[in-house]
């Protein structure tokens, strides 16, 4: 029987998924298995969330791999843990290096953009600090599935043959290994096709072993580095093995009764922190649902500017988390949103192709994870013999050597993903996420203000036409949003455009606890090929 995997000519519903003793909700279903099987075995919600995030690596290789990075927010007995393992660039990385080398931006593909990647070390990280099972027990799903193969979903494979057109404009040699490990019949992989990778496989099984010290110190450092030097890359395999995760407090902001947590910068949670903080600041309209999501688009663009601006090294940022954060500064910038759209800009403050995961056990640990390649695949540099696909962060660095974010030697650039976290009164509501590049912060505002304020359990959610500010005034939306909506925002001064693919749009997970029974409540995104499994 022929059919097209892609092709849904009606509408699908699901319900939010329920569950006692533990879940899992991310992006594969295929992922979501393995990390119940992790809680069936006696792990934790750690030991899940670990185990689901390598074998990610294999089964959504499109948006993340062994070379990404990553960042985790974990509740473990009463407390949030924050984890930034995004890699710095290399020390050869230098605004003067990539000008001789001919470019006045930074190029996205290539491995000129590579970064160290600290996804291995994350999952090592979390590991030896609060797991429960062996750590090579983790990876072991994940070898098998790179080792056996497994059955490509429609939305990798979507995604999979926009990276092969992609890539296949690049004559360059480097490029050679991506298209032997990805496309190894000259294609992409269609929906239902198996692919396997016994170079990911090998891989896998070294940082297993090794508890990722082959990574960062061993065999496949010495591969990475061979392979940068025969291409001209900057990365070295002095660069992996200097490289350590930083533990970190989640900041955070009130809204609506709750405290909304994210990792500070140089992560981008900021931007939803501004946002909330800003929404938490005017007037209440209940019952206007235009007024609603104008203010919501208003406040979220004028956080983005803010974001772009200043958001860096947090070590190197001029204004202060704090600072960013006040009251009055929130307020002042609260005040800027008025009846109709506006160009936003930047304030000062200083006047006074992703993955996610969320998993939950019985004993009440919860983790919020997220790594990623950046774009697609990322910089399409493959490791020859080896799976590892190696990320393209330092895309998101300026040449400008003014800018917050200028290039610069050992330091981490401005990062898309961010895992977040809710509480209330002290104790833990939930992990959330919603991957996909820089529509992050503002999926992450459209989940949040629609389960705080408008009361939506976590699959609708998710559910929910989603709204995109690209740049200016002009907001892409969804098929589906509703026409009203669009017309009554355009009255406003928004440049509506309404986008026929939702691939762009993010793809989230959310799990819920209830604070007196225990029950989990999860939500997963209709946008991909994603599940929720209870335990």
């Amino acid at each position: 029987m022929h059919n097209d995997a892609l092709y849904y000519p009606s509408a699908s519903r699901r319900m939010a998924t329920f569950g006692k003793r533990g879940m899992v909700a991310t992006s594969q279903p295929i992922a979501a298995q393995v990390g119940i099987t992790m809680l069936q075995q006696g792990g934790n919600a750690i030991d899940a969330a670990i185990a689901t995030a390598a074998a990610l690596t294999v089964v959504e290789p499109t948006s993340n791999g062994i070379g990404s990075d990553a960042f985790a927010i974990v509740w473990v007995d009463g407390k949030l843990h924050g984890l930034n393992a995004s890699g710095p660039a290399p020390q050869a990385a230098t605004i003067e290096a990539l000008e001789s080398l001919g470019h006045d931006t930074m190029p996205n593909h290539g491995l000129l953009p590579v970064t160290v990647p600290g996804a291995p070390a994350a999952w090592a990280a979390l590991s030896e600090r609060f797991g429960k099972l062996p750590f090579a027990d983790l990876l072991a799903p994940a070898i098998a599935l790179a080792e056996e193969g497994f059955a490509v979903t429609p939305v990798i494979h979507q995604m999979w043959e926009d990276a092969f057109h992609n890539y296949a404009t690049y004559p360059d040699a480097a490029f050679k290994p991506w298209f032997d490990t990805f496309a190894p019949k000259g294609r992409a992989p269609r929906p239902g096709e198996l692919w396997s990778s016994p170079g990911h496989a090998k891989s896998l099984s070294a940082i297993a072993v090794t508890k990722a010290e082959a990574f960062y110190r061993g065999e496949l450092a010495e591969a990475i580095d061979a392979f940068s030097r025969e291409h001209g890359g900057l990365i070295r395999k002095e660069d992996l093995a200097a490289y350590q995760p930083e533990w970190v407090d989640p900041i955070s902001v009130r809204y609506q009764g709750h405290d909304i947590w994210e990792i500070p910068p140089n992560g981008s949670g900021m931007i939803v922190l501004q946002a909330l903080g800003m929404l938490e600041r005017l007037d209440p309209c209940p019952g206007d649902a235009v007024e609603t999501l104008h203010r919501r688009i208003e406040a979220t663009k004028l956080a983005y500017m803010d974001g772009f601006k200043h958001i860096t090294e947090r070590s190197e940022m001029v204004p202060t988390t704090e600072q960013m954060l006040d009251d009055a500064y929130l307020k002042a910038r609260a005040a800027l949103i008025g009846e109709h759209a506006v160009d936003p800009a930047h304030g000062n403050p200083l006047q006074g192709g992703t993955v996610y995961l969320a998993t939950a056990d019985d004993d009440g640990n919860m983790v919020s994870f997220i790594q990623s390649n950046f774009k697609g695949f990322g910089s399409g540099m493959v490791v020859p013999g080896t799976g590892i696909s190696l990320q393209n962060r330092g895309w998101s660095f300026s040449l400008d050597p003014e800018h917050a974010n200028a290039l610069a030697p050992g330091k981490r650039t401005y990062h898309t993903i961010i895992p977040g976290f809710i509480t209330k009164d002290d104790q833990a509501v939930g992990p959330f996420g919603v991957m996909g590049g820089y529509m992050q912060p503002q999926g992450q505002v459209q989940v949040v203000t629609s389960m705080i304020e408008d009361q939506l359990n976590p699959q609708a959610a998710l559910d929910m036409p989603r709204w995109k500010w690209t740049t200016g005034r002009t907001v892409e939306v969804e098929a589906d949003f509703p026409n009203h909506l669009a017309l009554a925002l355009a009255r406003r001064g928004h440049k509506i455009v309404k986008v026929a693919d939702s691939i762009s749009f993010g793809r989230g997970q959310i799990i819920l606890r209830d604070p007196v029974t225990g029950v989990l409540q999860g939500g997963t995104e209709p946008r991909t090929d994603g599940a929720v499994l209870p335990l």
